[in-house]
């Protein structure tokens, strides 16, 4: 569906930058709200579910608070809090470091990886958001994607 069908707007955009804008907007809220969703059905919040992308990317480093926020996609959320959430859930654990017994770092948990690859398993789901684009359409919107960051 168009943009402005979807806005129900009736006046044209400024201009197509204008449109860009607010489409790229438009299409991040889409995607939160079908990613939240999915991700509900593993109790997990989207930041939750990166973080444990990150520390299982690291495997079998572990890392601080402060490079895994540096990592993350939403870079204002609170990593610490997250990272609570995720050692109630069993998802993580804190190590202390042992070059520095001030450090505390974090490791992702066999029931982390565990719950990963179940979700991997499943996201076909999820990426059938994606599927009326072909790989070639995928990885021009990527390449525009990644110019439009500079």
């Amino acid at each position: 569906m168009k943009l402005e069908e979807e806005l129900k707007q009736v006046r044209p955009f400024s201009n197509e930058r204008q449109k860009a804008m607010v489409n790229i907007m438009f299409t991040n809220g889409w995607v939160n709200d079908q990613f939240r969703d999915f991700m509900k059905s593993y109790d997990l919040t989207q930041q939750q579910y990166n973080v444990l992308r990150i520390l299982r990317g690291s495997e079998p480093k572990p890392l601080s608070t402060s490079c895994i926020r540096d990592r993350m996609i939403d870079r204002m959320s609170d990593a610490s809090r997250i990272v609570d959430r995720l050692v109630k859930k069993g998802l993580v654990n804190r190590v202390q470091c042992p070059r520095d017994r001030r450090l505390v770092e974090i490791r992702i948990s066999e029931k982390g990886l565990e719950l990963l690859s179940q979700i991997d398993a499943n996201q076909e789901s999820m990426h059938r958001s994606f599927s009326s684009l072909t790989d070639d359409e995928l990885r021009q919107l990527n390449d525009l994607l990644d110019r439009l960051r500079g």
